[in-house]
């Protein structure tokens, strides 16, 4: 814990030695009058871009309250993630309008909420209807782009989508996307199965980000050419992965980090209800039936098919070390200066007389990020 008197601590890539003081508007960065023994690091806070629910809570519910979704957020900053995109999924119209108003709610009731909130991630309803592209999404709900729907939303959500996930092969897909671009949302390749020129097309219109890459994808694939390759390729495009160790091998985790470079990576969590719960089997609102097992993994029952994530995007941090052999550095990185990039946005500052904020105190135990602190 950090304290009101002075907090030595070490910059996460340069190991420049740097003083944490109390003031009365938070915390300032100081340069120390001399180097101090510390554990501590300061680097950039994390930030997950792909949040759909956790622990009994789906933002894309009929039912949800402002209080379900404050302790989402709760549940997020208490295993060190203080910043998300809440992510609405493929489900009926009202469905979603109420996640988003339900989401803006909470906002306006609790300053932390809104704070820990930087921008919603609409994930469909403008996906493929094709088994293993759609992933886990109810097909019925799935459709073609809409501009007067995504108005609907856009206006549920306070202006404040940020990513919009869809398959550019869906009819009316590459205006929709240069709309979307025009307006400054991130536009999201994603439970999609487009041919090299479609991905190209969707590029050029203004697509900026694969979703998950390597998942929400059919089961067997051309060796060449084939969809993932091509967005790989595409060096305009950024690419979030779920390094949850069931999502994606460890070598294909590699793999992605090569070929994209650290720099374009961006980490993600596809945390859902029913992550953080207990083994066992529970039941869908569509009365499909999720299993959480012993280790951790969730999957549709009866099926060979993932339905979200069991580990926060700390985790993803500590497997992305492991499985790419990148520096711990790089690893948060991909998991927050790359999501502000994203966004077209600064990264936090960190250097003398910069506030403090936006900022996490971690540890660095055996090459795994041990969160202490988030600012």
């Amino acid at each position: 814990m950090i304290t009101r008197t002075a907090t030595a601590c070490r910059h996460y890539r340069t190991g420049a030695f740097f003083s944490l003081e109390a003031d009365d508007e938070g915390f300032t960065l100081q340069t120390p009058a001399a180097a101090a023994e510390t554990d501590l690091f300061i680097a950039p806070a994390l930030v997950d871009i792909q949040v759909n629910g956790y622990k009994h809570v789906e933002f894309s519910s009929d039912t949800v309250t402002p209080e379900e979704v404050k302790s989402v957020f709760a549940a997020m900053a208490a295993v060190g993630v203080p910043y998300c995109c809440p992510t609405v999924t493929t489900s009926a119209p009202e469905t979603m309008l109420h996640g988003l108003r339900t989401i803006e709610a909470a906002c306006a009731r609790w300053p932390e909420v809104a704070k820990a909130n930087v921008g919603y991630h609409l994930e469909g309803p403008w996906i493929a209807s094709e088994d293993g592209p759609r992933g886990a999404h109810p097909q019925a709900w799935t459709r073609d782009p809409d501009w007067e729907e995504f108005a609907r939303m856009q206006e549920a959500a306070g202006g404040k989508v940020k990513i919009v996930s869809l398959a550019p092969e869906r009819d009316g897909a590459l205006p929709f996307i240069e709309r979307l671009a025009a307006q400054g949302i991130v536009v999201a390749l994603g439970h999609c199965g487009p041919t090299a020129e479609q991905v190209t097309a969707a590029v050029d219109a203004g697509a900026r980000l694969s979703t998950h890459l390597g998942n929400g994808a059919h089961a067997v694939l051309p060796r060449h050419p084939n969809y993932l390759w091509d967005q790989l390729a595409e060096d305009r495009l950024y690419a979030s992965i779920i390094a949850d160790g069931f999502h994606l091998p460890p070598a294909l985790v590699q793999v992605m980090v090569r070929a994209k470079g650290p720099q374009r990576i961006v980490l993600i969590s596809d945390l859902f209800a029913y992550s953080g719960l207990a083994p066992g089997r529970y039941r869908l609102d569509d009365h499909r039936v999720v299993e959480v097992a012993a280790n951790g993994r969730i999957g549709l029952y009866g099926t060979p098919f993932l339905s979200g994530a069991n580990a926060p995007v700390t985790a993803c941090v500590d497997n992305t070390v492991r499985f790419a052999g990148v520096e711990l550095a790089d690893a948060i990185d991909m998991a927050s200066v790359n999501v502000w990039r994203l966004f077209g946005a600064d990264p936090p500052v960190i250097a003398p007389g910069a506030k403090a904020a936006g900022l996490m105190l971690y540890r660095q135990r055996e090459g795994t990020l041990d969160v202490v602190h988030t600012l």
